[in-house]
This record gives structure tokens, sequence and C-alpha cells, in this order.
């Protein structure tokens, strides 16, 4: 395993002091992870240095052609004081997905997770212990290549950064309001759908900023062929509950594999709970509606862990579920996962793993 280089911050920076107000990426650390790629040499020269900002060519093929990929995973301190990462090497085995499409060399994912763990571990004294906030922990790549020219790159950059969270909505654990998108597509099976790459969300940025001046937290993506099956919400996998069985899309090639998709799931599944990935169109999500059957809905990530939904609009059809308030279910996964993740329940599931 390759050595890290250390470089201690001279100037270290004021800590939030309300960790109530701490929104979303709004702050970082003062330390981040850096290694360099240059073809023939592989990934190289690991190091740990201060928060800074990059110097790139003008020409840098990330800004230009988008060859870049990233991931989302967090940091919680618990009450015992240890640190707990919640399935880094999940997100790592996503990210050489995401390379793989987007041409960019595999990453070593054991020495990756090790590399993340010691960043944390210099910057524990940042994660917040407030009920409901963690560290976010945002690796990504970029192809730095000063070339107009469009090629899988031969240089390229993995860096990783951190930022005491709190909640990403707004409305916290309260359920959202979701508009259900008809007109844009953000992506199609043969795509870039299931990788974790910027363009993606470049894609869904007009569909957001409409459905936001509408008064709408999210917006679910129908398919971009049939313009029918349900996909997945803005920043989350999805899940319907329709009278006792709990239905989420499909991992088709479209979508993301979400970590904590897959984790609610497996979860659910432990509990007995008859959980189907399939083909969901919005037309019988709108039937069991109708007929009282759809009893609860909610989205899933490692933002937001578990987002209730609480309203769909699709076209002129507005459908309130579970009067708005939360459900059972997704009541039960929030409570379960995040127990799981700030160290307040046994880890029968073997998740979580300590920043030693």
């Amino acid at each position: 395993m390759q050595e890290i280089k250390f470089e201690r911050t001279q100037n270290p920076k004021q800590k939030p002091a309300d960790q109530s107000s701490l929104g979303f990426g709004k702050y970082y650390t003062d330390h981040m992870f850096i290694m360099n790629y240059d073809e023939g040499q592989g990934w190289h020269d690991p190091r740990i240095i201060p928060y800074s900002p990059l110097t790139l060519d003008p020409a840098a093929m990330c800004l230009h052609y988008g060859q870049e990929v990233f991931e989302g995973m967090k940091a919680y301190k618990s009450d015992k004081g240890e640190v707990l990462l919640f399935r880094p090497e999940k997100n790592m085995a996503r990210m050489n997905v995401s390379n793989e499409r987007l041409c960019i060399p595999q990453i070593d994912e054991e020495f990756c997770v090790h590399a993340i763990k010691e960043l944390v571990k210099v910057e524990q004294d940042w994660i917040p212990t407030q009920e409901g906030t963690s560290l976010y922990i945002r690796p990504f790549i970029i192809a730095v290549d000063p070339h107009v020219g469009v090629h899988p790159a031969n240089h390229l950059l993995f860096i990783v950064i951190l930022s005491p969270v709190g909640a990403y909505y707004p409305e916290g654990l309260n359920p959202v309001k979701i508009f259900v998108e008809s007109t844009y597509v953000r992506a199609v099976k043969g795509g870039i759908g299931f990788a974790k790459t910027g363009g993606n969300y470049a894609a869904s940025l007009k569909s957001q900023d409409e459905a936001t001046k509408k008064g709408f937290t999210q917006v679910l993506w129908l398919d971009g062929v049939e313009r029918k099956y349900i996909e997945e919400v803005g920043t989350m996998n999805v899940f319907f509950v329709i009278d006792d069985e709990i239905i989420t899309p499909e991992l088709q090639g479209s979508i993301l594999s979400g970590v904590t998709r897959m984790s609610c799931i497996e979860m659910l599944r432990s509990w007995g709970y008859k959980v189907t990935e399939r083909k969901l169109s919005i037309d019988e999500v709108a039937k069991a509606f109708d007929e009282g059957r759809l009893k609860e809905a909610f989205g899933s990530g490692t933002a937001a862990v578990i987002s209730p939904i609480g309203e769909l609009c699709w076209g002129e059809k507005v459908m309130p579920i579970n009067d708005g308030k939360i459900g059972e279910i997704s009541q039960k996964l929030y409570d379960n996962l995040t127990g799981l993740q700030w160290g307040k329940l046994p880890d029968t599931f073997n998740w979580t793993v300590k920043v030693d």
C-alpha cells in the first residue's frame, strides 16, 4: 500500500459554532486528500494537504468534456466518541463502475477507503455531534489534460474533501413535495444514468429549477423512452408501498445503484417485508392512489438517508400520501439506519467501519 504524505495547515479555520444551522455543503474542513494519475505511472503521490483552490489549465478536459466522477459518503461520531463510516467499500466499488463508463483508470478500492479513513482521522474534530448531523465526504476524480479534443484523459486527479452538514432538505425528516417530470429527460439505458457523474446532474438542473419555482422540493424522473416508468428522484432512489408490497424501480442502466437503496432493501427483507425491484409506471402509482392502496412513499440516499414523500404532483393530478405525514416504514428505516450510522444500535449487518 502506498505511503500517504501529510502536510498540516498553518491556518486552521474557525469551525461553525451553531450545528443547528450547518445546512449542506456550506463549510469545508482544513485538509483534503489528493493523488495524481499519469499514463505510464498510474495513480501516485497520495497526500493530505491543506484545503486550497486547485490550479487548472483553462484547457483542462474536465472543464470542456465533463470527464469526471464523484461519490457521496458520511462519517459519524458515536456517543462513545467512535468515528464511523457506513459501507465505504460499496462507494469505492461504485466509483470504479462510474470510472469504467467514463474511461477513467480504475482506483485501488481498498487503498482509497484507507485514504478516506486517514483524512477523516485528521479532521475528526470537524465531525458535528448534534443529532441529524454528520461529516459529508466527497471523493471525486477529474481529467486535467490541457487539451481541447474529445478523447479519454491521460492525466487525472483523485481528490477528497470534507464538509460538516446537517439535513439535506430544509424539511428535514418532514415529508417533501415531489413534481413528476413529464417534459425533460435525464437519462436513458445505454447512457450514463447509472454512473455518478456531473452530466446526470447537469441534465436535471432545468427541471429542478422549474419545480422549485412551483414549490416542490425535488423532481421524480420518468424513463426517457416511453416516459411512463418511474426511475429516481433527483438526489435519491425511490420506494412506494402499495398494499403490503414495497416496490422500487429495478436497476436497468439509467438509474444510480444507491448504497442506501441497497441497505434499505436488505434491511426491509431481514424484517420480513416483501420488497420487489421491477418496472413501476406512474399510471400504476396513480391507480393505487385512487384506490386507496398507496400507503406511503419515500426516497433513500446518502445525503438525506430517508426522505418521506408527502405529495406527488403529476400534471394536474395531486396525490397527497399518508395525509402528508411520515409513514411507519419510512420512520422505521430512518431510525434503524441512522441508529447504525451513529453507533446507537448493534451493527448486526456489519455495515459500519471504525476509523481507528
